[in-house]
């Protein structure tokens, strides 16, 4: 039987993560700027990947809105870093079943983030 994903898995490898992107030299710097409270902000990311990954309903925020207020360091240089930061961490901690989930959703997220980015500053350009 293949290993499921669960709430332990994503206690452990959401903090591991951000640990690793707050000490990575070009996404620490924006992270650790965007981010007041890291406990606070860990639990919402915990309960975001529950919701996505299991359906849990944890999560109650609006992504696409809370990263347009930090458009600037939503480059796509620093998605590709993101991401290949999460396939590592994926890849270390959990069953390569998993991780593949994980890296794919990650991925899909990524891009829809990215395409709601451009659509402001083009919306914005326009104005």
């Amino acid at each position: 039987m293949q290993p499921q994903l669960s709430e332990q898995n994503l206690a452990k490898l959401i903090p591991e993560f951000y640990a690793r992107v707050r000490a990575d030299p070009v996404l620490g710097p924006v992270f650790n700027r965007a981010i007041a409270d890291w406990d606070e902000h860990l639990e919402k990311l915990q309960a975001f990947w529950s919701s996505i990954m299991l359906t849990s309903g944890r999560y109650k925020g609006q992504p696409m809105v809370a990263h347009l207020r930090h458009e600037g360091a939503m480059t796509k240089a620093n998605f590709d870093r993101w991401l290949a930061l999460w396939r590592r961490t994926t890849g270390d901690l959990l069953d390569p079943g998993i991780a593949a989930a994980l890296q794919a959703k990650a991925a899909r997220i990524a891009e829809s983030l990215q395409l709601g980015v451009q659509f402001q500053r083009e919306r914005l350009a326009r104005s």
